[in-house]
């Protein structure tokens, strides 16, 4: 009867102390779970911006509410044990920008050479579309090193894209019927887009700047463009 007794006092207290190394095992797990969940380095940012054309002549005119949207995935590795870190990535960016009272002539027989047409009565609306896809790099810093999502954050840094798509789309109407031509055609496009980044925010959000540093278009020597973007950007994870 005292054998009995001592076995089965034996597995009780084996049992017990089984349960709470699981029960320690289990609060540890949810713990590193919480810490993830709450951990941010900016891995995922996505912006929509209004776009521009710097450095364009008087002779190239835009209006209306030109605008832009970029997407990028980011890995993020710190330089110092605090607050600094490097980040590369792989992103998408497209580009509207609309010209007033003018559209572009593709039907140039020059192959970098771009020609702007002056014509109010043509299309209705005309646009000048881009589509990039990029790799971009970033210097950061986080006021909170370990959770982009809170504190004050800064970055600056460029990206590389490659032309993927150019387009332009126009918009009249014929005989009272609305009609959308759209023309594909990259050969007066430069395929290499390089440009400038900067982003200021705090917690999820913030606002960005982007400037190219070579022209939109092959033609240079008349139409040095650089396109640029102004806008709001909403990052995390």
């Amino acid at each position: 009867m005292k054998k009995l007794l001592f076995t089965l006092g034996l597995i009780a207290v084996s049992a017990g102390v089984f349960a709470q190394d699981n029960n320690g095992a289990g609060a540890a797990a949810i713990g590193k779970a919480r810490e993830k969940v709450s951990f941010s380095r900016d891995f995922l940012v996505i912006g929509i911006s209004y776009d521009g054309w710097a450095s364009a002549p008087d002779s190239v005119k835009t209006k209306g509410l030109s605008r832009g949207f970029n997407i990028a995935l980011m890995y993020d590795f710190p330089v110092t044990k605090e607050h600094f870190s490097v980040a590369l990535g792989l992103g998408f960016s497209s580009s509207s920008v609309f010209l007033d009272d003018q559209y572009i002539d593709m039907t140039n027989g020059q192959s970098s050479a771009v020609r702007f047409v002056n014509d109010a009565d043509k299309y209705k609306k005309y646009k000048v579309a881009t589509n990039y896809l990029e790799v971009p790099l970033e210097f950061r810093f986080r006021a909170v090193s370990d959770n982009a999502n809170k504190g004050f954050k800064a970055s600056i840094g460029a990206k590389v894209g490659m032309l993927v798509n150019a387009h332009t789309k126009g918009k009249n109407s014929l005989g009272g019927e609305k009609n959308i031509i759209k023309e594909q055609n990259k050969r007066f496009f430069n395929p290499w887009r390089f440009a400038g980044t900067a982003r200021v925010g705090y917690g999820n959000f913030a606002v960005f700047g982007t400037v190219n540093l070579n022209p939109l278009f092959k033609d240079n020597t008349n139409l040095d463009i650089r396109p640029y973007s102004i806008g709001i950007a909403l990052s995390g994870l």
